[in-house]
């Protein structure tokens, strides 16, 4: 793909996340549905972080075509590799994560993860949005250009590190409010919730490394040195 409708395709990626995160972020309700409650905000739901982590990247990756078209390579090189960390250790594997774990859940049973009463303050569109349109996205992203994946275990650490993040903050929240994030977490014992967390990160560890696999099969090897 040329480098100037890469630019064209990041620029409204980027715009369509921005949009979607500021539309999530100013829902506005008369009376909240009881499922919700204030603290942490919107910044408590890998939904909502997922959705401005992509506009993240995306904002990245405009910045890396726009400089390669003004011939800004050795600027370009710095921000292509940031791009790629960006890409592979979280703006994949977390969008795949998402959209899956959310259409499982969803469709076992919707008030363990988004409760019906949601659907009078969330529009439809927003919720496709959100939970289904970022998987296409992330595969787009990966027949559009090749991107270069860390060393195996670097990437895994940092994906690692960053789901341990997310997960001190939702046990925090708990610690606070003795409510959980999703209704689902209720139902488990100590023991279970551990095991939910163990699986949902091999769930994600699993996803990098399809991000991985895809792009090797359609690139070939590109690795960080």
């Amino acid at each position: 793909m040329e480098i100037s409708t890469l630019a064209t395709y990041h620029c409204l990626a980027f715009v369509w996340y921005f949009f979607v995160a500021y539309s999530i972020t100013h829902v506005k309700t008369e009376e909240p549905p009881s499922e919700l409650f204030l603290y942490g905000g919107q910044w408590k739901y890998l939904t909502v972080l997922n959705l401005f982590l992509q506009a993240v990247f995306y904002g990245v990756s405009f910045l890396a075509d726009v400089l390669r078209l003004i011939k800004k390579l050795r600027c370009a090189k710095c921000i292509i590799s940031s791009r790629d960390l960006l890409f592979s250790v979280l703006a994949f594997p977390v969008s795949t994560f998402v959209s899956m774990s959310f259409w499982t859940l969803y469709t076992y049973n919707r008030e363990l993860v988004y409760p019906k009463s949601l659907d009078g303050v969330i529009p439809l569109w927003l919720n496709h949005a959100m939970h289904t349109a970022v998987f296409p996205f992330a595969l787009l992203e990966i027949l559009a250009l090749p991107h270069r994946y860390p060393a195996k275990k670097k990437g895994l650490f940092l994906l690692g590190f960053v789901a341990f993040l997310y997960i001190s903050w939702v046990l925090w929240i708990y610690s606070v409010t003795g409510e959980w994030v999703y209704p689902l977490f209720a139902l488990f014992s100590p023991s279970g919730l551990a095991a939910f967390f163990a699986g949902s990160l091999a769930i994600i560890v699993s996803c990098y490394n399809f991000g991985e696999f895809l792009n090797r099969m359609i690139w070939g090897q590109s690795k960080f040195s």
